[in-house]
């Protein structure tokens, strides 16, 4: 007999935060006696987002998550797919996670949301009260242990960027070519509001993640309409913006938003495999300068020098910066230098090898985290928010990740096996295995369309572009059967029992990145 689909277990809301709703005042995040508050925590990253935590680079499946789903239901059946990811979602974060975030000394969690869950594309403006009950879970959940929360729209209608994690399927942003979505974007967000207005544990609103157009006038006339129509429901909330470029360039912004901060994503390319190792050196640190605004060049691969070439324009305003994400991708944006000044990093954060790399995997690790470390003592010296990518996955980067004996690693292993051999995914894939098959496109392409060196996005080069198209999204869409296949005939209990290894209780901790992040 199934189970009857399960309500999701929110649990009570919490007493207020003493904090108060944070503000922002000059350069600092702030309470509500205007005491400085530094948030410093990590993404849920495949909780409410596109799952790529359990199924990507980071966990399994290829591709991206809608096509991911599709194939899974074909296979399961809706019931068996309703029960395996209600599942998966109370067994990813529960009570055990939150108490564990805490006990490290970390504030703050990130949480991703993909539209999907929040709305079907064929009903668009009927929203999904199950994908906002998810959304208060986690809120609550972290509540209860004196955790703050920012809610990230991490995939938009359309696509607002030619990359794999906004889900869209393609290498086209349609999210600013149709103004339909990005109207559904800003009801998306009115309906946020609504349902967070006065809630202090929410630490604010990310309304774009890394966005990435040529055209920023775009942009920025999104920016100003999302934000007008948030203020009229919730005229309190922090609003973090992200800039342009996946997060990296604020080059053509001009006049700050108030109560607003904005938000860069500081991956060092230190941090991901097929990269100079990183020895710390004086040149890969980068040396601290008082010297005015200027240009610096993008090809400067020093932690200091990248940072600061995505913070200029928060050094330009004198206001506060969060970096939501950090860990290898390269920006090309202009620099401050004010040490001074109150930041917040959105995302960072080095990938890490495991046993299945080499005999070298520890050593790999140690470098990392030498990468880690350098970055954390920047941020620290600046007094800066930040938030790691990512809190839990299957061993590839998260703070805690599913052990190698549980169901679903040991299942899905000889897939994940193939999948990385295959670099099917964008995410921190080792090349070095396919070099020989694409480094003849990539020349050829440069010598035949040697224009496509300024394509847009301009870091991607011709080699990026050939993933993107070729292993990212064709190779990836032919293996969402295979990996489908592996949950071919399960039943109820070993559907939960695949689902069960994201609990706490059966993960391990990577104490080396723990220790590192730990607040001293």
């Amino acid at each position: 007999m199934s189970p009857t689909r399960s309500q999701v277990k929110v649990p009570a809301a919490s007493t207020p935060a003493a904090s108060g709703v944070l503000k922002v005042c000059g350069r600092n995040i702030v309470d509500k006696d205007g005491k400085p508050v530094i948030l410093r925590g990590a993404g849920l990253d495949s909780f409410i987002r596109d799952l790529d935590a359990i199924f990507l680079s980071s966990t399994g499946y290829p591709g991206h998550e809608h096509g991911m789903r599709k194939s899974l239901k074909k296979v399961l059946g809706e019931e068996k797919y309703d029960f395996f990811f209600d599942r998966f979602l109370e067994y990813f974060f529960a009570e055990e996670d939150a108490k564990f975030f805490a006990s490290l000394g970390l504030n703050c969690i990130r949480i991703p949301v993909n539209y999907r869950h929040l709305e079907d594309d064929m009903n668009p403006g009927v929203y999904l009260e199950r994908g906002f009950q998810w959304i208060d879970r986690v809120v609550n959940l972290c509540a209860a242990e004196g955790v703050y929360t920012i809610i990230d729209l991490h995939a938009a209608p359309g696509g607002q960027n030619p990359d794999w994690h906004c889900d869209s399927g393609t290498h086209i942003a349609k999210f600013w070519q149709h103004i339909e979505f990005q109207n559904r974007a800003v009801e998306i967000w009115k309906a946020l509001a609504e349902r967070y207005k006065g809630n202090t544990w929410v630490a604010g609103y990310n309304p774009l993640n890394e966005p990435a157009l040529e055209e920023d006038d775009l942009l920025l006339d999104f920016y100003e309409c999302v934000e007008k129509a948030i203020r009229e429901i919730d005229p309190d909330h922090i609003l973090y913006w992200d800039g342009n470029m996946f997060a990296s360039d604020f080059s053509k912004f001009e006049h700050p938003l108030p109560n607003s901060v904005y938000a860069c994503h500081d991956y060092s390319n230190f941090g991901f495999p097929n990269n100079p190792t990183y020895t710390g050196s004086p040149e890969q640190k980068g040396e601290s300068t008082n010297v005015p605004l200027r240009v610096t060049s993008p090809s400067s691969k020093s932690l200091l020098k990248t940072f600061e070439r995505k913070t200029a324009f928060q050094e330009k305003i004198q206001g506060p910066i969060w970096n939501g994400e950090f860990i290898g991708r390269e920006g090309r944006i202009y620099v401050q230098t004010r040490p001074e000044f109150s930041l917040s990093i959105g995302e960072w954060g080095p990938v890490y090898a495991n046993p299945d790399d080499g005999p070298n995997w520890k050593a790999v690790n140690e470098v990392r985290y030498h990468v880690l470390k350098d970055q954390l003592a920047i941020y620290n010296e600046r007094k800066i928010s930040w938030s790691i990518w990512l809190y839990k996955d299957i061993g590839f980067q998260g703070m805690v990740y599913a052990s190698p004996d549980t169901a679903y690693i040991t299942r899905l292993k000889p897939f994940l096996q193939k999948k990385k051999r295959l670099a099917a995914d964008a995410w921190g894939a080792d090349v070095s295995a396919i070099e020989g098959i694409f480094k003849p496109v990539e020349d050829w392409l440069n010598e035949e369309v040697p224009g496509i060196v300024h394509k847009y996005p301009p870091t991607w080069k011709a080699r990026k572009h050939i993933s993107r198209l070729i292993r990212n999204i064709l190779l990836s869409e032919e293996l969402y059967p295979e990996y489908a296949a592996y949950f071919e005939g399960l039943s109820f209990e070993e559907l939960d029992e695949m689902a069960a290894g994201f609990k706490f209780q059966n993960c391990l901790q990577r104490q080396g990145l723990n220790d590192a992040i730990r607040p001293k």
